[in-house]
């Protein structure tokens, strides 16, 4: 399985994330995988990730506040040992962003 969304196919650190647990996206992770995820984020309506973060290209508390968030608000959870949404984006949290980001991308823009 692969990653399908303009944004991030190709990028292998989040093709990683989305079949090793070893490779999730966690807090203080640096670099343009952690940009592609904030870009999503704030394209999907996250407004809160803090400028320095996003210059930064850094997993901060403002991108790790928008991935429960996001997390929470659609019930991403590992219900087997979780109650409550966490802010890593491991394998159902990247592939849910991927869907979400195809979906988006397939809009037509005038």
């Amino acid at each position: 399985m692969a990653l399908v969304s303009q944004l991030f196919r190709g990028n292998d650190r989040l093709e990683a994330a989305l079949l090793q647990d070893s490779s999730h996206v966690t807090l203080n992770s640096q670099g343009e995988h952690v940009r592609l995820i904030q870009i999503a984020l704030v394209r999907l309506g996250e407004k809160s990730i803090l400028g320095k973060e996003h210059t930064a290209a850094l997993y901060g508390p403002t991108t790790a506040a928008a991935v429960r968030h996001f997390k929470t608000a659609r019930r991403i959870i590992n219900f087997s040992y979780q109650t409550a949404a966490d802010d890593i984006v491991g394998k159902m949290t990247i592939q849910a962003l991927d869907n979400e980001m195809s979906r988006l991308e397939a809009i037509p823009t005038l």
